[in-house]
């Protein structure tokens, strides 16, 4: 038996012909750019997420990158105002701070892998403009408290919601949950396209223009640049893949849910730890399904040998990666501990049943050495 990680094919192959249709409906428009699809999609998304306003971008990076400008170009913030990041996340979260000529500040995440909101609280200063909570894994990450912080300190709050599409609390979905919101649909995100593409959301119409019109060059029409922007445009062809998938994503989120449950019902390996139970009023779309065996490269090459592809996310925290050097940093030991030992088993909405067995069963019986 032959378990691939995330067989994007055959993910892709349930949504034809209907995908092939879509396609050449786009290639024969001779509208490629700013056109029908990605308006409907920016429709779609913000009505499915609950906010007013959603902004389709070339990419997740994009989108958080392009929120810190709006706000730093709105609010007169200085180089260098600094921005709280959890530091196990992907670089993305930390490249967009920097990109838009910002500080990161490293904070340790708990034992959930989510920002921990009492240290974060504990780096705030004069020069803290805003915090990034990442909803790592499809995990919403502790909205109140920041909420909290927020009027306390007066700080602005961005959800990196990447890996959260349809996650919610207390009913309400990621996306539409504090100031504004960064979304991509990498192929293999939970609602994925055939490229890179990204979308911002937010309920703050000022913000929206701002991002729009950064995405655009900077330009609030053709020609006229009124501020230092990008070019970050979502294409029709990822508007149309996104139409097409979008209503299937709660019915596959289910089956990832399914998957999840099975796994923290049968996998009782005491070598293998599992991330603690999300709240119960939270509903996770396990875009990543974590767990930390005692010595992870054997665990990787004893499921090889089994027959089951696994990753890895992610074994550097940012904290520690060359890129982000000349930020300093204290030690992060909890993000540090899920670096060194996280690995993802496969959890995909095609898994069958027996699939799911053979990986419980060779999970308990690993045995580390």
């Amino acid at each position: 038996m032959q378990i691939k990680y995330y067989p994007l094919r055959r993910i892709m192959a349930q949504y034809e012909p209907g995908l092939s249709k879509a396609l050449a409906d786009v290639a024969t428009s001779g509208s490629y750019l700013r056109g029908n699809c990605v308006e409907r999609f920016e429709e779609a998304w913000s009505r499915a997420v609950g906010t007013s306003h959603a902004v389709a971008c070339g990419n997740g990076l994009d989108a958080l990158s392009l929120v810190l400008m709006a706000w730093k170009q709105t609010k007169g913030w200085a180089d260098a105002d600094e921005v709280i990041v959890p530091a196990f996340t992907f670089a993305a979260t930390g490249l967009a701070v920097v990109r838009a000529g910002l500080k990161p500040v490293w904070c340790d995440v708990g034992a959930d892998a989510l920002i921990n909101v009492a240290q974060a609280e504990r780096l705030i200063n004069a020069r803290t403009r805003a915090i990034i909570g990442v909803h790592l894994y499809g995990r919403i990450c502790d909205v109140d408290a920041l909420r909290a912080l927020k009027a306390r300190h007066g700080v602005m709050l961005l959800e990196d919601a990447a890996q959260a599409h349809f996650s919610a609390i207390d009913g309400k979905r990621a996306g539409g949950l504090l100031d504004a919101a960064a979304f991509s649909f990498y192929p293999g995100k939970n609602l994925g396209a055939m490229g890179d593409a990204g979308c911002i959301t937010t309920n703050d119409e000022e913000t929206a223009k701002h991002c729009r019109h950064l995405a655009n060059y900077g330009a609030p029409e053709k020609y006229y640049h009124q501020y230092r922007g990008i070019n970050s445009r979502m294409d029709e062809l990822q508007a149309a893949v996104l139409i097409l998938r979008l209503p299937h994503l709660e019915r596959e989120n289910e089956l990832r849910r399914k998957i999840a449950n099975i796994y923290r019902l049968k996998i009782s390996n005491p070598v293998v730890k599992l991330l603690p139970e999300a709240v119960p009023q939270q509903t996770e779309v396990h875009h990543i399904f974590p767990i930390f065996p005692s010595n992870p490269e054997h665990f990787v090459k004893t499921m090889n040998e089994a027959g089951i592809e696994t990753a890895r996310h992610y074994p550097l925290p940012l904290h520690q990666q060359q890129a982000f050097k000349e930020f300093a940093s204290t030690p992060m030991p909890t993000g540090e501990w899920l670096a060194q030992f996280e690995v993802s088993l496969p959890i995909h909405p095609l898994l069958t049943p027996d699939e799911v067995d053979h990986i419980c069963t060779m999970v308990n019986n690993f045995a580390a050495i």
